[in-house]
């Protein structure tokens, strides 16, 4: 497990997408995850349904399914389980700016509801949902496995819970711990990254048989090239950008510097993009 120097609490991660909330949806979307590219020239909002689209065919999702998105963001993943499947889908982030926009969301089919909650401790009741997905969320929790005991809890027995996770390379050099990796954990709010082996291990110790794990990695990369030529793009023509990179005060303003060494995790093998697939018996 790669842990950060500074230790990265819940509340931190909260106000994390509190304070970059308007630069997300402006430089990416309202998808908070990366984006899934074939061809290569697909548009963001193409690739980010690629994403998603993906993981619904490893859940093996029917038509109203009740599902719980760990983790939504401004909601739009679960919007589009919504409309797509008919599901009724429970959304929960600790972030109350993301929260306040996904209630907005009124799906053409399905339903949604959100709730702003710590994962960790959701109250949410047992055997509640058929399916549960995490898409970038795990790696925000201080533990990891009660991330995954949480979600066994909830899933219905035959259950599927789908994971799309930041995670360490296999053998990660020092120098790319030290310059890429745990940067990465201290400055993009991360408690700790674990690998493919740990995350395994979290779910079977919570009582999940994995069911696979496919490692899209080279997929998804493109998606913080995109992002670094935008936020470059918008600080030479958007002062606003400028002074929230020049403001002491922003503690969160460092992110812009993780992009690259994001880009440079991707290249150098540091870090890996894994969707992982776990049944509940």
């Amino acid at each position: 497990m790669i842990l950060p120097k500074t230790p990265q609490t819940t509340a931190a991660v909260a106000t994390h997408y509190d304070e970059l909330d308007g630069f997300y949806r402006e430089i990416w979307g309202e998808h908070v995850h990366h984006g899934y590219f074939v061809r290569g020239d697909e548009s963001v909002a193409a690739a980010t349904e690629a994403l998603i689209a993906r993981l619904a065919d490893r859940l093996e999702v029917t038509a109203g399914m009740a599902v719980c998105d760990i983790g939504c963001g401004y909601g739009a993943t679960a919007a589009w389980f919504a409309e797509r499947f008919g599901a009724a889908v429970t959304g929960v982030s600790v972030s109350g700016v993301q929260v306040t926009r996904a209630r907005g969301r009124m799906p053409a089919a399905g339903s949604v509801r959100f709730a702003q909650l710590d994962w960790l401790a959701n109250g949410l009741p047992d055997a509640a949902f058929e399916r549960a997905y995490a898409i970038e969320s795990s790696e925000h929790m201080p533990d990891k496995q009660r991330f995954f005991d949480e979600a066994f809890r909830v899933l219905k027995p035959g259950g599927v819970l789908a994971v799309c996770a930041w995670l360490a390379g296999e053998r990660p050099r020092g120098w790319e711990i030290r310059h890429l990796l745990e940067p990465i954990c201290r400055e993009g709010r991360l408690p700790g990254m674990g690998d493919e082996a740990e995350y395994r291990a979290f779910g079977e110790q919570a009582g999940f048989v994995v069911a696979g794990v496919e490692d899209w990695s080279a997929r998804v990369r493109r998606t913080w090239g995109i992002c670094a030529r935008r936020v470059a793009a918008r600080v030479v023509t958007e002062p606003r950008y400028a002074r929230f990179l020049l403001d002491k005060t922003a503690g969160n303003r460092v992110f812009a510097l993780t992009l690259f060494r994001l880009i440079a995790a991707y290249r150098t093998g540091a870090m890996r993009y894994c969707l992982l697939v776990y049944r509940k018996p």
